[in-house]
């Protein structure tokens, strides 16, 4: 009988028969979706696991070379994301330059990418009840010779409420009041109070649709993930993030909110911006801000970036 080593060793591997005609250097070789679990926190200090879809590539710097060997970078991917600790940048880079050491040979660059779900508690807006969650969550990782970068991306669901369409019911509005109450008669305050709380009074509504910004932000060397302070500036800036836990008092005070914050798509994309142009741990960020129409049928989408030379604000995503 042979051992495991000798019948390992007799097995062929045509991953090193090179293929003259068909030689070539690649940018990318590697697998994705590679199913794993990994913990993260968040950032309120409580490690939550999630499962993932991982990618990971390696480059192909030579032309001889028929492949590279993936099964390395499965059980890299395996060793550092499947264990104990959470994912930081720290361990990121000493992954991917794992990669790079088990293609020393054929490779100089790596890549890196991690897709999971991470679930946040949420307060209600007035009755004390509160609710989880869901935000989508990628982590991009790459390391070369231009050294070790870092993005996070992930998006906010919000309400959006037109500002041209609540002028517009405001207009409706007055003429009904007009008509309602003539100026040579005296006003009744009762009266008043009584037709603002009825249909006939408010006889028009602005429109408002859910609406959704798309983050990526690239962050400084150092700097450690803190996705829900990222979520709470954005949040904070809209005024409308949807809501989990409602009563009919939480309902009462989004539609408060909602009429506070008109905002356009332009709005929106630069209450974003001026949030997170004040986090210092980000060295550039994208916004992608989409409000789903309820009155065409096309969305209305603006973006908007930091601003730095060559960064993420070339063009749209």
């Amino acid at each position: 009988m042979h051992s495991h080593e000798n019948t390992a060793r007799l097995m062929p591997d045509v991953a090193h028969q090179a293929q003259p005609h068909l030689a070539g250097a690649l940018d990318w070789v590697g697998m994705d979706g590679i199913e794993v679990p990994v913990r993260f926190d968040v950032g309120d200090g409580e490690v939550q696991r999630a499962s993932a879809q991982v990618g990971a590539f390696v480059n192909l710097t030579r032309p001889d070379q028929r492949g590279i060997h993936m099964s390395r970078l499965y059980l890299l991917v395996d060793r550092h994301l499947g264990g104990s600790e959470p994912l930081s940048a720290k361990g990121l880079e000493g992954l991917l330059q794992a990669f790079l050491e088990s293609h020393k040979d054929l490779s100089d660059r790596a890549r890196l990418s991690i897709r999971f779900d991470a679930l946040v508690r949420r307060a209600a807006l007035r009755s004390g009840n509160s609710g989880w969650r869901s935000y989508p969550v990628s982590v991009e990782a790459s390391l070369g010779p231009d050294g070790f970068a870092l993005e996070l991306g992930t998006e906010v669901v919000y309400s959006s409420t037109c500002p041209a369409s609540a002028a517009l019911s405001r207009q409706l509005i007055q003429e009904r009041f007009t008509q309602d109450f003539a100026a040579d008669q005296p006003i009744d305050h009762a009266a008043v109070v009584a037709w603002l709380g009825s249909e006939q009074g408010i006889v028009a509504t602005p429109h408002a649709q859910r609406s959704v910004a798309r983050l990526l932000v690239r962050l400084n060397d150092g700097v450690s993930f803190d996705l829900l302070d990222t979520l709470d500036r954005v949040e904070g800036a809209l005024g409308t993030p949807v809501q989990t836990a409602v009563k009919r008092e939480d309902e009462q005070a989004f539609a408060l909110a909602n009429g506070g914050n008109l905002m356009f798509c332009e709005d929106a994309a630069r209450r974003i911006q001026r949030a997170l142009e004040t986090d210092d741990r980000l060295a550039d960020f994208h916004v992608r801000v989409e409000h789903q129409e309820s009155l065409h049928p096309h969305d209305a989408v603006a973006y908007a970036s930091k601003g730095v030379p060559g960064g993420f604000g070339s063009g749209p995503r």
